[in-house]
């Protein structure tokens, strides 16, 4: 629900002013930063699930029933997730980023959307749903021409659907998942991944260590749409914090870093964005 006309305008002039006052900003962006796009976000205003938890990285490596779930899910919520596109708050961060403002641009989200919107030098701090990577090999492929496997492979299968979530996984009610097939590499036969950061993996050492010295170069600290209740984004707070930096949140309810934001603004990212950003 969006707040009054008056609440809304207080908060556009104190991200306006935030804005103005660091000339090199550092911005670290979440869930809440594509659901304007049509994709919903994870949590409550309590931060916690609104859904079934997403999928472990573990489940997803060592059990074939799991991957088995994941691809056939994953299947009928890709298309949705490929069709968002980019929406205001995207657009503003663009802005920002052209007229050399930011200092770096984190996502979380693996939508592709800051890209799309014509920012440049993100760190896709989770990855790109729109890749995926053989476990064996190292070969990448693109999400489109896996979809094309994957409906090869399972005729019949629900391949489309109007339902989205962040990362394509979205619920299909009572199916018998055991008769999905999972296609393997072209190449070498093995393990299919989405090119993604599943919970309990690991943010690879190289975009932590670019987003560090994006930070290190930063006079503030903006969360755009994050609750922060994962560590490879709360992290980022944390330092900002230990180095006495401004940091801002726009995002809906509470955040895991609320004692440590200086700046708090309880309401939707990509119509504030839009507004303050001109």
């Amino acid at each position: 629900m969006d707040p009054p006309d008056t609440v809304r305008s207080a908060h556009v002039e104190q991200l306006r002013g935030f804005v103005a006052g660091h000339r090199r900003l550092f911005v670290l962006t979440g869930a809440g930063m594509s659901t304007d796009s049509g994709i919903p976000d994870y949590r409550d205003r309590e931060g916690g699930w609104k859904g079934a938890s997403p999928i472990q990285h573990q489940a997803f490596i060592g059990q074939l029933s799991k991957r088995r779930r994941y691809w056939a899910r994953s299947m009928a919520g890709w298309p949705p997730v490929a069709r968002a596109r980019p929406n205001p708050g995207h657009h503003a961060l663009a802005r920002l980023g052209a007229a050399g403002r930011l200092s770096l641009l984190v996502t979380q989200n693996v939508d592709g959307l800051h890209q799309a919107a014509g920012s440049r030098g993100v760190v896709d701090l989770h990855g790109r749903l729109d890749r995926v990577i053989c476990l064996n090999c190292g070969t990448r492929l693109s999400r489109h021409r896996v979809q094309d496997m994957l409906i090869e492979a399972n005729s019949g299968w629900l391949h489309d659907a109007d339902a989205m979530r962040p990362d394509g996984d979205i619920e299909l009610g009572d199916v018998d998942y055991a008769l999905f097939n999972v296609p393997d590499c072209p190449l070498c036969g093995g393990i299919l991944k989405p090119d993604v950061v599943f919970f309990g993996g690991s943010v690879p050492k190289p975009r932590v260590e670019r987003a560090r010295a994006g930070l290190a170069g930063a006079d503030a600290l903006l969360v755009s749409g994050s609750s922060l209740m994962v560590w490879s984004g709360f992290r980022f707070v944390r330092e900002a914090a230990a180095r006495g930096l401004p940091i801002m949140a726009i995002n809906r309810g509470r955040t895991r870093a609320d004692d440590l934001i200086t700046h708090k603004i309880d309401d939707d990212c990509g119509a504030l964005l839009d507004a303050a950003i001109d």
